[in-house]
Protein backbone atom coordinates (compact mmCIF):
# COMPACT_ATOMS: atom_id res chain seq x y z
CA UNK A 1 0.00 0.00 0.00
CA UNK A 2 1.53 3.25 -1.10
CA UNK A 3 2.11 5.88 1.56
CA UNK A 4 1.32 3.48 4.40
CA UNK A 5 3.84 3.48 7.23
CA UNK A 6 3.47 1.21 10.22
CA UNK A 7 5.40 -0.22 13.14
CA UNK A 8 3.44 -3.11 14.62
CA UNK A 9 4.96 -5.79 16.84
CA UNK A 10 2.78 -8.74 17.85
CA UNK A 11 3.50 -11.60 20.27
CA UNK A 12 1.28 -14.59 19.43
CA UNK A 13 0.75 -17.57 21.75
CA UNK A 14 -1.26 -20.74 21.17
CA UNK A 15 -1.35 -24.31 22.44
CA UNK A 16 -1.45 -27.89 21.23
CA UNK A 17 -4.96 -29.38 21.33
CA UNK A 18 -5.71 -30.55 24.85
CA UNK A 19 -2.41 -28.99 25.94
CA UNK A 20 -0.79 -32.35 25.24
CA UNK A 21 3.00 -32.28 25.57
CA UNK A 22 3.71 -33.88 22.22
CA UNK A 23 6.05 -31.60 20.27
CA UNK A 24 9.45 -33.27 20.74
CA UNK A 25 12.39 -30.93 21.22
CA UNK A 26 14.27 -32.97 18.60
CA UNK A 27 11.67 -32.01 15.95
CA UNK A 28 10.69 -28.52 17.11
CA UNK A 29 13.33 -26.78 14.97
CA UNK A 30 11.75 -28.26 11.81
CA UNK A 31 8.35 -27.01 12.93
CA UNK A 32 9.67 -23.53 13.74
CA UNK A 33 11.36 -23.26 10.32
CA UNK A 34 8.16 -24.29 8.59
CA UNK A 35 6.11 -21.75 10.55
CA UNK A 36 8.71 -19.07 9.76
CA UNK A 37 8.17 -19.84 6.07
CA UNK A 38 4.40 -19.37 6.44
CA UNK A 39 4.92 -16.04 8.20
CA UNK A 40 7.31 -14.81 5.50
CA UNK A 41 5.07 -15.96 2.63
CA UNK A 42 2.30 -13.87 4.17
CA UNK A 43 4.59 -10.82 4.01
CA UNK A 44 5.34 -10.65 7.73
CA UNK A 45 8.70 -10.52 9.53
CA UNK A 46 9.59 -13.28 12.01
CA UNK A 47 11.48 -11.78 14.95
CA UNK A 48 11.49 -14.83 17.25
CA UNK A 49 9.84 -18.23 17.53
CA UNK A 50 10.12 -20.85 20.25
CA UNK A 51 7.97 -23.11 22.29
CA UNK A 52 7.50 -25.98 24.63
CA UNK A 53 6.08 -29.44 23.94
CA UNK A 54 2.56 -28.05 24.56
CA UNK A 55 2.57 -24.47 23.21
CA UNK A 56 4.32 -21.98 20.95
CA UNK A 57 5.34 -18.31 21.01
CA UNK A 58 5.75 -16.29 17.82
CA UNK A 59 6.95 -12.66 17.78
CA UNK A 60 6.53 -10.81 14.50
CA UNK A 61 6.89 -7.44 12.90
CA UNK A 62 3.49 -7.17 11.30
CA UNK A 63 2.42 -5.45 8.11
CA UNK A 64 -1.25 -4.36 7.99
CA UNK A 65 -1.84 -6.26 4.74
CA UNK A 66 -3.16 -9.28 6.65
CA UNK A 67 -5.22 -9.66 9.82
CA UNK A 68 -3.79 -11.39 12.86
CA UNK A 69 -6.65 -13.91 12.81
CA UNK A 70 -5.99 -14.82 9.17
CA UNK A 71 -2.27 -15.17 9.82
CA UNK A 72 -2.78 -17.41 12.86
CA UNK A 73 -5.33 -19.50 10.94
CA UNK A 74 -2.79 -20.02 8.15
CA UNK A 75 0.00 -20.84 10.62
CA UNK A 76 -2.13 -23.37 12.48
CA UNK A 77 -3.54 -25.05 9.38
CA UNK A 78 -0.24 -25.19 7.52
CA UNK A 79 1.83 -26.33 10.49
CA UNK A 80 -0.72 -28.98 11.54
CA UNK A 81 -0.59 -30.43 8.02
CA UNK A 82 3.21 -30.29 8.08
CA UNK A 83 3.43 -32.07 11.46
CA UNK A 84 1.01 -34.79 10.34
CA UNK A 85 2.53 -35.31 6.86
CA UNK A 86 6.07 -35.53 8.27
CA UNK A 87 5.00 -37.51 11.33
CA UNK A 88 6.77 -35.18 13.75
CA UNK A 89 4.53 -36.56 16.52
CA UNK A 90 2.75 -39.85 17.14
CA UNK A 91 -0.94 -39.80 16.26
CA UNK A 92 -2.95 -36.94 14.77
CA UNK A 93 -1.70 -33.46 15.61
CA UNK A 94 -3.72 -30.26 15.86
CA UNK A 95 -3.65 -26.93 17.63
CA UNK A 96 -6.35 -25.82 20.05
CA UNK A 97 -8.88 -23.21 19.00
CA UNK A 98 -8.04 -19.66 19.89
CA UNK A 99 -4.84 -17.77 20.52
CA UNK A 100 -3.42 -14.82 22.41
CA UNK A 101 -1.99 -11.81 20.60
CA UNK A 102 -0.27 -8.99 22.42
CA UNK A 103 1.11 -5.77 20.94
CA UNK A 104 4.44 -4.28 21.93
CA UNK A 105 6.27 -1.03 21.32
CA UNK A 106 9.60 -0.62 19.54
CA UNK A 107 11.51 -0.23 22.80
CA UNK A 108 10.24 -3.66 23.99
CA UNK A 109 11.40 -5.63 20.94
CA UNK A 110 14.72 -6.87 22.37
CA UNK A 111 13.08 -7.88 25.67
CA UNK A 112 10.31 -9.85 23.94
CA UNK A 113 12.79 -11.58 21.64
CA UNK A 114 14.77 -12.69 24.72
CA UNK A 115 11.55 -13.79 26.43
CA UNK A 116 10.50 -15.94 23.47
CA UNK A 117 13.96 -17.42 22.99
CA UNK A 118 14.25 -18.33 26.69
CA UNK A 119 11.02 -20.31 27.01
CA UNK A 120 12.68 -23.45 28.37
CA UNK A 121 14.34 -21.50 31.17
CA UNK A 122 11.21 -19.50 31.86
CA UNK A 123 9.06 -22.61 32.24
CA UNK A 124 11.31 -24.11 34.87
CA UNK A 125 9.59 -21.79 37.34
CA UNK A 126 6.24 -20.95 35.73
CA UNK A 127 3.60 -23.15 34.13
CA UNK A 128 2.04 -22.30 30.79
CA UNK A 129 -1.26 -21.55 32.52
CA UNK A 130 0.47 -19.10 34.90
CA UNK A 131 2.32 -17.52 31.99
CA UNK A 132 -0.78 -17.15 29.82
CA UNK A 133 -2.98 -15.74 32.60
CA UNK A 134 -0.17 -13.31 33.50
CA UNK A 135 -0.07 -12.07 29.88
CA UNK A 136 -3.84 -11.62 29.80
CA UNK A 137 -3.71 -9.77 33.11
CA UNK A 138 -0.74 -7.58 32.13
CA UNK A 139 -2.54 -6.52 28.95
CA UNK A 140 -5.89 -6.10 30.75
CA UNK A 141 -7.59 -8.64 28.47
CA UNK A 142 -10.95 -9.67 29.86
CA UNK A 143 -11.14 -13.44 30.09
CA UNK A 144 -13.05 -16.27 31.69
CA UNK A 145 -10.79 -18.99 33.08
CA UNK A 146 -13.33 -21.65 32.03
CA UNK A 147 -12.77 -20.87 28.35
CA UNK A 148 -9.06 -20.18 28.00
CA UNK A 149 -7.87 -23.57 26.77
CA UNK A 150 -8.63 -27.22 27.32
CA UNK A 151 -6.30 -27.97 30.20
CA UNK A 152 -5.07 -31.55 30.42
CA UNK A 153 -6.24 -33.05 33.70
CA UNK A 154 -3.59 -32.63 36.35
CA UNK A 155 -1.66 -30.05 34.31
CA UNK A 156 -1.68 -26.48 35.54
Amino acid sequence: MANTYTQIYIHIVFAVKGRACIIPKSRSEELFKYITGIVRRRGQKMLAINGMPDHIHIFIGMEPSVSISDLVRDIKAGSSNFVNEHRLVQGKFSWQEGFGAFSHSKHEVDRIIRYVRNQQEHHRVKSFREEYVALLTEFAVEHDMRYLFEWVEGKV
